[in-house]
């Protein structure tokens, strides 16, 4: 249950009457940002959640108390395929009649994780056992995406939007830019006439966004993070809008720190690797040791993450690599 005081401060409203909406999430990260837009033909709802008892207690009050109807909802956008971002958008839209407006990539990703023939655990187990991590927490692994189905459930039907487009909600033209590295598909939307930019989980204030290999997909998804921030380095930005913590001004400032903070922990990685050869298993246990120790969630995102580094250092060759009996080994000279 959700009290009072909690509904209250879920909600703030921001310039151009932008909803910020901090819906619930059962995780540390505590809740994602959902946005609400009006226009003269209702309301466009972006990223809405992760499908869970207490965010559609948080939904069913706020319109009630602001008497919008569910078909007052014309639109549904979904930044990027993440479930935190996903999971509401077909119970949205089976109140709604909305589209649900989703990249190619992206949807390509959530089926692979949740359709019918999801195949993406099984994938990305056999990816952690040839790097070093022990079978009884592959197993886990296995447990905690299952899991994840019915919080991203009903699945919604997708209309694709791709970058390069615009598409109109709020009384602006929204641009629709590639945003690859946190999630392959990702986009942002910029509203140049009011330099608004919806960031999703690219460019994130106070924490860093998570950068995990993905079997199947792009190589160097740290590199495809890196050029992508360099990019939206051009945009003249006034207010940008994240997937999470507040709304922020500094968003030039905040790219290169993002930056900054992957460059030193690529060479944070280098030193250990000179000091002791390694796999990624053993690489994440030293980069994040009692952070992670027994949440499997935690532990996915940063196996993922260390394998993305160790993998760019080596194309970049920073680093080496050989197989030592079952596992690959990393090392530096």
């Amino acid at each position: 249950m959700i009290g009072n005081d909690d509904r209250l401060s879920a909600v703030k409203e921001w310039p151009g009457g932008i909803l910020q909406v901090k819906v619930p999430l059962p995780f540390s990260l505590k809740w994602v940002n959902s946005y609400l837009i009006a226009d003269r033909e209702g309301y466009t709802l972006l990223d809405p959640g992760l499908h869970t008892s207490e965010a559609v207690e948080l939904w069913t009050y706020l319109f009630r108390e602001r008497d919008i109807p569910f078909g007052a909802i014309h639109t549904i956008i979904l930044t990027h395929q993440h479930p935190d971002h996903y999971g509401l958008s077909g119970w949205f839209q089976q109140r709604s009649g909305a589209p649900v407006y989703l990249s190619a990539q992206s949807h390509a990703y959530a089926l692979r994780l949740w359709g019918s023939d999801r195949s993406f655990a099984a994938d990305l187990t056999e990816l952690y056992a040839r790097h070093g991590m022990p079978e009884p927490l592959l197993d886990d692994i296995i447990i905690h995406l299952e899991q994840f189905v019915a919080r991203v459930s009903p699945q919604p039907e997708v209309t694709y939007l791709e970058a390069g487009s615009t598409i109109r909600f709020g009384g602006l033209d929204w641009q629709t830019i590639d945003a690859p590295g946190h999630a392959r598909g990702q986009l942002c939307l910029y509203a140049p006439e009011r330099r608004l930019m919806i960031c999703g989980d690219q460019v994130l204030p106070d924490i860093t966004p998570n950068v995990s290999i993905v079997p199947g997909e792009d190589e160097d998804p740290l590199q495809c993070f890196i050029d992508s921030l360099n990019e939206l380095r051009h945009y003249e930005v006034e207010l940008a809008f994240p997937g999470h913590r507040a709304p922020f001004n500094d968003f030039r400032g905040r790219i290169d720190e993002l930056i900054a903070h992957h460059k030193r922990r690529l060479d944070a990685i280098v030193e250990l690797l000179r000091e002791t050869p390694g796999t990624g298993y053993d690489m994440c246990m030293r980069l994040f040791g009692e952070r992670i120790s027994g949440n499997t969630h935690h532990l996915r995102f940063a196996m993922s993450e260390t394998l993305a580094h160790l993998i760019h250092l080596e194309r970049a060759g920073q680093i080496k690599s050989d197989l030592r009996g079952d596992y690959i080994t990393y090392y530096a000279e």
